[in-house]
């Protein structure tokens, strides 16, 4: 899966990671805060594709799109298998870049994109496999409510940002922590990963 990512997929990769870095370095012009990339870091992004590859059968989702780099990295595993994921997006300029992104790379037959509010589909998506969970975290306690009751046994959510944000995250990790419908544990890898696992 990593040993032949598409040229395609690889370029992109690269200038979305440049465009990342730049806005972290303050080389281009300073965004609102709710517009900037703020992208999972590479090992993340084999990680949550590892961990999706080896999910059990059912839907994939993805909770934040941004312009779809970590998308990028999910559509690998996805083709490993011939699967699908749909993935939300609510800023209209994250959108456009993201549909960018999927054009670009040749990977629009395993991306379903979903614009708008969230909160206006999760709830009806049921038989949820895998969740990558990395939007605004205010929003991350009531998205693992709507999700992990749709999972199916076995499912996992990974939840991102849970140790760089630990003290806006901490009660929402101590809660899946301590929820017995899943299994959890925080994986120290780029800015911290919950990983819960539906029992």
């Amino acid at each position: 899966m990593f040993h032949n990512i598409p040229d395609a997929v690889l370029k992109r990769m690269r200038y979305l990671e440049d465009a990342n870095k730049n806005e972290k370095t303050e080389k281009v012009d300073v965004k609102p805060h709710h517009l900037r990339l703020r992208q999972i870091p590479p090992e993340t992004g084999k990680f949550i594709s590892l961990v999706a590859l080896n999910s059990p059968k059912g839907q994939w989702i993805e909770i934040g799109t941004s312009a779809g780099y970590s998308t990028l990295w999910l559509t690998l595993a996805c083709k490993s298998i011939a699967s699908k994921i749909t993935t939300f997006e609510l800023e209209p300029q994250k959108i456009e870049l993201a549909k960018e992104t999927f054009l670009q790379s040749n990977v629009e037959q395993y991306v379903e994109l979903v614009p708008g509010n969230v909160f206006n589909h999760l709830s009806h998506y049921t038989g949820i496999s895998f969740c990558f969970l990395d939007t605004e975290k205010e929003l991350y306690t009531d998205c693992y409510e709507t999700v992990i009751p749709n999972m199916v046994s076995g499912g996992i959510l990974l939840a991102d940002n849970v140790i760089s944000h630990k003290a806006v995250l901490g009660s929402m990790i101590n809660h899946a922590l301590q929820d017995e419908r899943v299994d959890s544990v925080v994986v120290p890898i780029g800015e911290g990963i919950l990983m819960c696992r539906k029992l």
